[in-house]
């Protein structure tokens, strides 16, 4: 049996489980505050749910600063956006609240907060998604017995842009040569441009393979990535290594990057990117574009879905067929195989319909 008692002015209450005391602060003066608790941790161990006073003392706080030492130790590249979600969103709704309060609904109420704030169902999921990993978090490390359910929205924003050879060489025409490297690569290759292009190291070009690597631990799923030279792309590559030469002995120093402005690293390009894209008829795309298209284009030439996965770095199914985008061009060429077939057949499929008979008058 539990029981209540007093230190100060604030009641405590003592219960068993497994038949060891464990004591615990209701953090009131007011007795049945005390008595509603007390109840509560008999009714969890009589039920058979895990129960521990640490476990209700712990803050949101707390499991936020753990998700944000977690992506530090890990070496996160999105550390610093998940300490803008934690900071501007996450931690303004649930701060100073016990972990072990926030329900559901709590959820949902942050939800409604965001959509009311305009918020896009991407960037809600991404905020929820942090939420997730604190709580995943907490319980790991037993900070925490259970977890809400954290509900996912519908993302109605996936894009499908891509690039015709047409467009893509209108676009590039419009930029500096050391962006027209860069876009080029992206076009073949279908890598990331701001976390895989720009930060390729000659170290990962190997002309005597033929091929171009991500290292394990630097792409977006931790998995390496290897890309066999085609024509083009060795073309590029051995234009770029004499141009690097250049800047070399021009300005005594050793470029370790591909890709680079007179041996300066490329940090910010999306200035000229709008530029050239609006300048080219193109406005609104986005240099994620280019995976689509690489993907589009690997599938157009016969190449193996699994192997085509293997060099574009996709590591879901589901994924890489939401990138494998069928254009008008596509389906244009479709109708005129089947009009190569038709011709092969008797008669065409139109010469075959009776037109329906018409009465005189």
């Amino acid at each position: 049996m539990g029981m209540l008692y007093k230190r100060g002015n604030v009641y405590w209450i003592k219960y068993y489980r497994n038949g060891v005391p464990m004591r615990e602060s209701s953090g009131s003066d007011k007795e049945g505050v005390a008595k509603s608790l007390l109840r509560t941790r008999e009714g969890d161990i009589e039920r058979g749910l895990p129960v521990s006073p640490r476990t209700q003392r712990v803050t949101f706080d707390e499991l936020a600063a753990d998700v944000l030492n977690d992506y530090q130790a890990n070496g996160r590249r999105s550390l610093r956006n998940v300490k803008r979600i934690f900071k501007l969103h996450l931690t303004p709704f649930f701060e100073g609240r016990r972990a072990p309060s926030i329900t559901t609904t709590d959820v949902r109420r942050f939800i409604v907060q965001r959509q009311e704030a305009e918020a896009a169902n991407a960037e809600i999921n991404r905020e929820l998604s942090a939420l997730k990993r604190a709580f995943n978090l907490g319980v790991q490390a037993g900070k925490l017995m259970h977890k809400p359910y954290i509900p996912m929205l519908k993302e109605r924003n996936v894009r499908t842009g891509f690039f015709e050879p047409e467009q893509f060489s209108m676009v590039r025409g419009l930029l500096p040569p050391p962006l027209q490297a860069v876009v080029t690569f992206a076009y073949i290759t279908g890598w990331r441009i701001p976390s895989e292009v720009l930060a390729l190291h000659w170290r990962q070009v190997d002309f005597a393979a033929g091929t171009v690597r991500l290292d394990a631990g630097t792409t977006k799923n931790d998995e390496g990535r290897v890309f066999p030279f085609t024509s083009d792309l060795r073309i590029l590559l051995e234009a770029q290594r004499e141009h690097t030469r250049a800047v070399e002995r021009e300005k005594g120093i050793i470029c370790p990057w591909v890709f680079h402005r007179k041996g300066v690293p490329i940090r910010d390009f999306y200035g000229a990117w709008d530029a050239a894209c609006d300048n080219a008829g193109t406005p609104g795309r986005i240099p994620h574009d280019f995976r689509r298209t690489a993907v589009r284009n690997l599938v157009r030439a016969g190449i193996a879905e699994r192997v085509a996965m293997t060099m574009t770095g996709h590591k879901t199914r589901s994924v890489f067929e939401r990138y494998n985008i069928v254009s008008e061009g596509d389906l244009a060429d479709a109708a005129r195989k089947l009009d190569e077939a038709a011709k092969n057949l008797s008669g065409t499929i139109a010469g075959t319909v009776s037109q329906p008979e018409t009465s005189a008058g």
